[in-house]
């Protein structure tokens, strides 16, 4: 969350209790890490902001339920899955994701060799490109899983899947995100002509997963994106 854990349970209390100010300084501290969460769902800013726009209201509407059994961000996070999920299937409702035919493995995390000097940056940067490339059912199961450390429980019951299903989803994201990242690192190593032959290290580093929050960032943000905009709570 955007600010210590103590102080937005303090503003969820008192916004349950009925009080717009308080819930107005949670909108406005938990905003950036909503927002950031929408676009790496989306993959898209306009898409975004009506995924936010959504989850705030749902939020607004349910705060009255939330028992603090998990705590705030978590739950604010599924509600932001929950979102995304339904906005992209009204998307394809008509255009069903190709996804790949493989079997049911288990997840399996590849050790990636820390050996190799890779430019932060530069990892980031592919990072965010693979994952915009991946389908948004495979995406989506992947960053809440990778990124924010969903459980496949928690998963499944956003996306309304099966746990087993959550699973295979997030094995097929991984693979693919491993031949994404390995392409894009193979056309680095053209460009610069070194012939080393990294890109598969750096796939498997990056797309073993967990990965931290900060190794993917919404790229073409401005900077309203991480204000608080009152229009987005009615």
């Amino acid at each position: 969350m955007a600010r210590d854990d103590a102080e937005i349970c303090v503003l969820v209390e008192e916004a349950k209790e009925g009080s717009d100010r308080a819930f107005e300084e949670l909108v406005r501290q938990t905003y950036a890490d909503t927002y950031t969460l929408a676009f790496r769902l989306t993959g898209d800013h306009e898409d975004a902001r009506d995924v936010v726009q959504e989850t705030y209201l749902r939020v607004h509407r349910s705060l009255s339920k939330f028992r603090g059994d998990a705590q705030f961000g978590t739950w604010l996070h599924r509600i932001t899955a929950n979102c995304a999920n339904t906005l992209l299937g009204r998307r394809t409702r008509h255009r069903h994701d190709q996804l790949p035919e493989d079997p049911p493995f288990a997840d399996d995390h590849l050790d990636g060799d820390p050996s190799h000097g890779v430019d932060v940056g530069d990892l980031r940067a592919q990072l965010t490109e693979a994952l915009r490339s991946l389908p948004p059912k495979l995406r989506t199961v992947v960053v809440l899983r990778d990124v924010y450390d969903l459980p496949h429980e928690a998963i499944a019951e956003e996306l309304g899947i099966t746990v087993s299903a959550a699973k295979v989803r997030l094995h097929r994201a991984r693979k693919r995100l491993r031949e994404l990242l390995s392409a894009l690192g193979s056309e680095d190593e053209k460009g610069s002509g070194d012939g080393k032959g990294s890109g598969d290290g750096k796939a498997d580093r990056l797309a073993s997963g967990p990965a931290s929050r900060s190794d993917v960032r919404p790229v073409g943000r401005s900077g309203d994106e991480d204000a608080f905009e009152s229009e987005h709570v009615a």
